[in-house]
């Protein structure tokens, strides 16, 4: 009877034991790093798909099993009761560093391993500083904001020379923050004295490995640092030489583009500049479209949309986003900056433009679009401007005036 008794009541409390263990937060499969600080917790997940290195490093350091490590870090988890040492509200805060100081190391450098999938693209961002390239160690930063200057991609795939900036200009993303950005914005805040080194301390008490899933269990950092190592370079090159094959290929599409729109659009300028009528000063104009708004006064802002052009057809610039479009000259950035939109232009004679766009902004109304031809006398001149534009260059202009700003 008693055996009887004893086997199901055991059974009841060996699930009632496993039933009551919850895991500490609600984190899908992956390998994580939770940052236990005297001011809260942050976790961040670890790419080490992507960065398998960088992220091995990291962990290997995390949990005392680092091969590489000085004498008096073996066997110790390096992180725990270190400081977050500099920190730079609305940029990042930065730890790892044993000393304190930003000089400190773990005894060893290791290369820079890139992927262009992770970019210093916002807030949480966790990235290895550095001293310079092929620098890294223990030191790694959380971002507060996006700093894509620290990317070591272009936009264009292709690596920066990475040796050209202060710090190195480049530096390898290994993860994100999922949980406790409020935490890295409340550290990112505390009172800071010489160097960017908090007048308190802030202490990462601990940095604990999270491994969810059968693959981030699998994951053995001192293995795959060991063995992974050699390889960084051949992998980066291997991703530079695909990146430069795929701007290659780009450049050839955006080219064969600009050849079909300047072909096209240079019977379009022979047509307009047979059409036009010659003003006084040499300016040629063809209405496109007579507006019947108001026409500004001297010393007010228009707001204009504009199409330059090579006599040629070849376009210079435009803030019309499907001009450039055509032209395969799309910029990122101009759209970013919301570039594509109508530019406040002042109309007066001593507004910053070359003679003969001020002469063809004083002849517009709202509702206005016209061609202007330029001879160089009325564009840019004997000097020109260089590298878009050589001296004695003749232009054509496309002008819609859409409105005066209020």
């Amino acid at each position: 009877m008693i055996k009887k008794i004893f086997i199901p009541l055991l059974a009841i409390a060996l699930l009632a034991t496993t039933s009551c263990k919850k895991p500490r937060y609600d984190l899908e499969d992956g390998l994580y790093a939770e940052f236990v600080t005297n001011m809260d917790t942050m976790v961040a997940k670890l790419y080490y798909d992507k960065v398998p290195v960088t992220v091995a490093n990291f962990v290997a350091l995390a949990e005392g099993k680092h091969p590489l490590v000085k004498e008096e870090y073996k066997d110790k988890k390096y992180y725990n009761g270190t400081t977050f040492h500099r920190v730079m509200d609305g940029f990042m805060i930065q730890g790892g560093d044993p000393t304190a100081t930003g000089s400190g190391d773990p005894g060893y450098k290791f290369e820079d391993e890139f992927s262009n999938e992770l970019k210093h693209s916002k807030s949480g961002i966790l990235s290895m500083a550095n001293s310079g390239p092929n620098t890294n160690g223990s030191q790694f930063f959380i971002t507060e904001k996006a700093t894509q200057f620290l990317d070591a991609y272009q936009a264009d795939g292709t690596l920066k020379k990475c040796g050209r900036f202060p710090g190195g200009g480049c530096h390898a993303v290994f993860g994100e923050l999922v949980l406790g950005l409020n935490v890295q914005d409340s550290i990112s805040n505390v009172k800071v004295g010489a160097a960017n080194k908090p007048v308190e301390d802030v202490v990462l008490k601990e940095v604990n490995i999270i491994r969810i899933g059968s693959e981030a269990k699998k994951f053995d950092a001192p293995k795959v640092f060991t063995e992974e190592l050699p390889k960084i370079k051949e992998r980066v090159a291997a991703a530079e030489e695909e990146a430069r094959k795929k701007a290659e290929e780009e450049q050839r599409i955006k080219d064969e583009k600009t050849a079909a729109a300047t072909a096209e659009f240079k019977t379009t300028i022979d047509n307009y500049t047979a059409k036009a009528k010659q003003l006084p000063s040499g300016l040629k104009v063809h209405y496109l479209n007579k507006g019947n708004g108001a026409k500004p006064k001297t010393g007010q802002m228009a707001l204009i949309n504009y199409q330059g052009y090579f006599t040629d057809g070849k376009l210079l610039d435009s803030n019309v986003k499907e001009v450039e479009e055509k032209y395969g000259m799309l910029n990122p950035q101009k759209t970013q900056r919301n570039m594509y939109a109508p530019t406040p232009m002042k109309v007066s004679p001593d507004a910053a433009l070359f003679a003969g766009f001020k002469e063809a902004l004083a002849t517009l109304r709202v509702g206005d679009k016209a061609f202007f031809y330029f001879p160089s006398h009325l564009a840019y001149g004997e000097s020109g401007r260089p590298p878009m534009v050589q001296p004695n260059t003749d232009l054509a202009f496309i002008i819609e005036m859409v409105d005066i700003q209020k």
